[in-house]
């Protein structure tokens, strides 16, 4: 008689109890992910990518902006920290003082080695699932984003900027903003 193995999977609760010990815990599906601490480069594509995005949402005035490590709970079994986040003013409800409760406007992940696989496939379905309008991967190795954007059937194939062609980022949720990719990778 065959046996089953029922692998126990991790909750909400079970997240707040995981060590601060600097690595980046998520759960996904109620699995733990632990990634290392991000190096610098990661840091200061993140910092660019913040800087030039903060000026734009705060003359428009049209939502948040926050960086890792931002608590979103997606569900009870889903706790992500990406790299950045936006929510639109139109959405700031799901903003509270510990976490972000729901799919943000536009989440921004910015790939490792270590995460590589799991930025662009495993969360790259989850947050499609969730209802994440926009999902920004950008790759420092080769200098390049992929953008996903959301559509009645779920995210389309992505759009490939690369600093090689010159390509500017650019957004519907920043109408009047467009950035030129060699500027980021600086």
């Amino acid at each position: 008689m065959p046996t089953t193995t029922h692998t126990a999977k991790f909750s909400y609760d079970d997240y707040l109890l995981f060590p601060n010990d600097g690595k980046r815990y998520e759960l996904i599906e109620g699995d733990r992910f632990v990634t290392p601490v991000p190096r610098t480069r990661h840091q200061r594509i993140s910092s660019n990518l913040h800087g030039f995005l903060f000026d734009t949402i705060q003359k428009a005035q049209n939502g948040m902006l926050f960086s890792a490590p931002t608590d979103v709970v997606l569900s009870e079994i889903d706790i992500v920290q990406p790299d950045l986040l936006f929510v639109s003013r139109a959405r700031t409800s799901i903003i509270t003082e510990k976490n972000i409760q729901g799919a943000p406007d536009l989440v921004v992940e910015i790939l490792s080695e270590s995460t590589r696989r799991t930025d662009e496939i495993i969360k790259r379905k989850l947050y499609e699932h969730h209802g994440v309008s926009e999902y920004w991967i950008i790759d420092p190795e080769v200098e390049t984003i992929k953008v996903y954007r959301a559509t009645e059937q779920g995210f389309k194939h992505p759009i490939e900027l690369t600093v090689e062609a010159h390509d500017c980022l650019t957004s519907p949720l920043f109408p009047e903003w467009e950035l030129l990719l060699l500027n980021l990778f600086q």
